[in-house]
């Protein structure tokens, strides 16, 4: 599994967008981890792009004509709540 830190987020954030990052980069690597782990998926960065950017993951099944599928919904509410969690702590 392709884990994600928080250089790695930041890195990807200001290549992707010139929009200054809101949200701390280290809990977004522990979130997108955490749920790559529990989805069994084997690149925490898509799970990132899904959340940020709404890419698609085929083999998550997560858009279905360009729209979010119930486990396209689940998988961002998921690291939404992880997220929520490590920046509580």
């Amino acid at each position: 599994m392709k884990r994600l830190t928080s250089r790695k987020v930041k890195e990807y954030m200001s290549w992707r967008t010139d929009e200054e990052m809101k949200h701390c980069p280290d809990c977004v690597a522990k979130a997108c981890n955490e749920a790559c782990y529990e989805f069994n998926h084997t690149d925490a960065k898509d799970l990132m792009k899904l959340l940020f950017f709404n890419d698609p993951i085929p083999e998550l099944h997560t858009h279905s004509y360009s729209f979010n599928t119930a486990t396209g919904r689940h998988i961002i509410e998921t690291i939404k709540e992880y997220y929520y969690e490590f920046e509580n702590d």
